[in-house]
């Protein structure tokens, strides 16, 4: 997510036992997938292809949103850029990274979870009149190593 949006909410976000986030502010395409070392490759080669056959597009984040009570996160909600969203997902959790998935794609950026529900009340209040607009131009891929999350690349969008 671009400056000064990511950033900004970077500042907001907590995660179990206040921890901070572990990645930077970003809408989850594909959510974390355990998958053998010797298919990375074939995944990096996926991820790059799935991008090259999506066009940029504008997002447009606004307001708070919850999965409580079935799961303990609370959200920025995508308000524009959501079917652009949920295609770029399907094409993504295909091929080497097929998998079925527990619950609906629904896109949206985490900013609390995993926290007692009066932080999880007041995360879902400070950030309900947040808006921000930005041109999505890449997939951004991480790889979970030494208990940190890593970018293993930049896959530009088009063309």
């Amino acid at each position: 997510m671009p400056r000064p949006h990511g950033p900004a909410l970077d500042a907001y976000r907590t995660f179990a036992e206040g921890r901070p986030p572990p990645t930077p502010a970003h809408i989850t395409l594909v959510p974390p997938t355990q998958v053998h070392e010797a298919s990375l490759a074939e995944i990096v080669d996926h991820v790059g292809e799935v991008a090259r056959h999506h066009d940029p597009f504008a997002v447009h984040l606004r307001g708070t949103g919850t999965f409580r009570p079935v799961s303990p996160v609370v959200f920025v909600g995508v308000v524009d850029g959501i079917g652009s969203c949920e295609t770029l997902a399907a094409d993504l959790r295909s091929g080497p990274l097929f998998s079925k998935q527990a619950f609906p794609y629904h896109p949206h950026v985490t900013i609390a979870h995993d926290l007692p529900e009066a932080e999880l009340d007041e995360a879902f209040l400070a950030l309900t009149t947040f808006q921000a607009r930005y041109l999505v131009t890449a997939v951004t891929m991480y790889e979970h190593r030494r208990d940190a999350w890593q970018v293993v690349g930049e896959f530009p969008l088009g063309r």
